[in-house]
């Protein structure tokens, strides 16, 4: 933290006497400026090689973004986007060059003329200090403009340039976030209450109501909370994780957030259950973080608590609702019986929950539809329909087990009807079951959940239109 603290203080100092240098006085630097203005600046600060100087004008550059209302950040961002790109006649230059000389040295030249000019430009602002978060705000900014640059049908070159300018950012993110940069933390009741309240905050899964619903998840001894950190972002989480300790695999959601439980003593614990995980900061969207988290914190814990044998997750299922609400509307449903189609109308009644002979139809018919959706249903990539599955799946999980009306908050019968489902950690497998989803696709799954499957189904729709063709 000191030395972290003396490397502010040095950025901070070069960046007083840049200002001297571009002979800018404080006053400048609260001063607005046009988008078009901000844009001259950025032009400036990459023909600059003088460093004090360069720190102090990407420090003038952030603060006057920032002052900036959004429509007028989203003009200066199309800006940069569009003219910030590469040299296209360095580029053809460079390409003539190495098919003449077709030399290392002459690729390396290539491939600096290749490199758009934001990519400079956004590593000269992140020397100024507070430099990467500010930019991890400004690309929040920038899903903004290509939502409404898709929204406004606008010019596809604008559109490519937009998505080119986010794929700098999730490029170069990808480096300075790098799983060695990251810091793990546990989240505890001594945390300093800035960041329990980012927690707060952050928390996507299941919403904490107040501050007494933190403290029942990340004090009580069977519970745990972890959180990765990057050296430039101090204060501000970039992934936490939250776990119980039971003495099994949890099939619900709301024994564990229950007010008044009976903590598990530690020595008692089996199993570490991982029922919510949050990505803190939208502007890192694309940059992995998850599956470093998720495995260290499983050997951490093993280390910690050597009675622990079991790590599931107890997951949400947000696109299951709507997957079977299509397909139970559809002239040839995929992933459900006729029989299966009839009992689930029942979903329409508003009591079927609270009737246990409709909730017990509708259980025989929705799990079954269940393992199809993860079994059978993909996308045009080939690969699960889920987006949590895929996340579990990718990072070498096993789909352990389908619970019904694991949530019945009302996001979790909003989403799934109140499905949930558990994905194990078994270290001795994740390896093996990354390889062969990452190369073949394939589902690592549990006998209980392959047994769901019913035997009769139809083939998936896209192997019939694979057929067909």
């Amino acid at each position: 933290m000191a030395a972290i603290s003396f490397l502010g203080d040095l950025i901070q100092t070069i960046s007083d006497r840049g200002r001297d240098l571009i002979g800018l006085s404080r006053g400048d630097l609260a001063r607005t400026a046009s988008p078009a203005d901000l844009a001259r600046l950025c032009e400036d600060l990459i023909s600059r090689r003088g460093e004090a100087s360069g720190v102090a004008l990407a420090r003038l550059i952030l603060d006057r973004y920032a002052s900036l209302p959004l429509e007028e950040r989203l003009i200066f961002l199309g800006i940069v986007a569009s003219e910030f790109g590469a040299d296209h006649a360095a580029v053809e230059q460079a390409i003539a060059g190495y098919r003449a000389d077709p030399t290392r040295a002459r690729l390396g030249l290539l491939h600096e003329a290749a490199e758009p000019r934001s990519q400079e430009l956004i590593r000269r602002l992140n020397l100024a200090r507070g430099g990467t978060l500010a930019l991890v705000r400004m690309r929040e900014d920038l899903f903004i403009l290509r939502k409404h640059l898709k929204d406004q049908s606008a010019d596809p070159q604008m559109v490519d340039a937009a998505v080119s300018l986010d794929s700098d950012f999730e490029h170069l993110f990808a480096s300075w976030f790098n799983r060695g940069f990251l810091v793990l933390r546990p989240i505890d009741w001594t945390t300093p209450a800035h960041i329990l309240e980012k927690i707060i905050r952050y928390e996507a899964v299941h919403e904490i109501a107040d501050w007494d619903e933190l403290r029942r998840r990340i004090e009580p001894p069977d519970r745990r909370c972890f959180a990765f950190f990057h050296p430039a972002l101090l204060d501000e989480p970039l992934i936490f994780v939250e776990v119980a300790l039971t003495a099994g695999i949890s099939a619900a959601i709301q024994p564990i957030l229950a007010d008044g439980r009976e903590p598990v003593a530690a020595r008692a614990a089996t199993t570490a259950v991982f029922y919510s995980i949050s990505n803190c900061q939208k502007g890192l969207a694309g940059v992995t973080f998850g599956n470093f988290l998720i495995k260290q914190v499983v050997e951490d814990l093993a280390r910690e608590i050597p009675s622990l044998k079991t790590f599931v997750t107890l997951s949400p299922v947000p696109g299951f609702r709507t997957w079977l609400d299509r397909e139970r509307g559809a002239d040839v449903p995929q992933g459900l019986t006729r029989e299966d189609v009839e009992a689930l109308r029942l979903l329409d009644s508003d009591d079927w929950r609270s009737d246990k002979a409709k909730c017990e139809a509708v259980r025989r018919a929705m799990i079954p539809a269940a393992a199809a959706y993860f079994l059978r249903a993909k996308n045009e990539r080939g690969r699960p329909l889920d987006p949590v599955a895929r996340f579990h799946l990718g990072n070498g999980a096993r789909l352990e087990r389908l619970n019904f009306l694991g949530d019945t908050s009302k996001k979790g019968v909003r989403q799934s009807y109140g499905l949930m489902v558990n994905y194990l950690y078994d270290l001795s497998a994740i390896e093996k079951n990354h390889e062969t989803y990452a190369n073949l696709g394939t589902v690592a799954t549990s006998s209980v959940v392959s047994r769901e499957l019913r035997a009769n189904l139809p083939p998936p729709r896209a192997m019939v239109l694979a057929e067909a063709g």
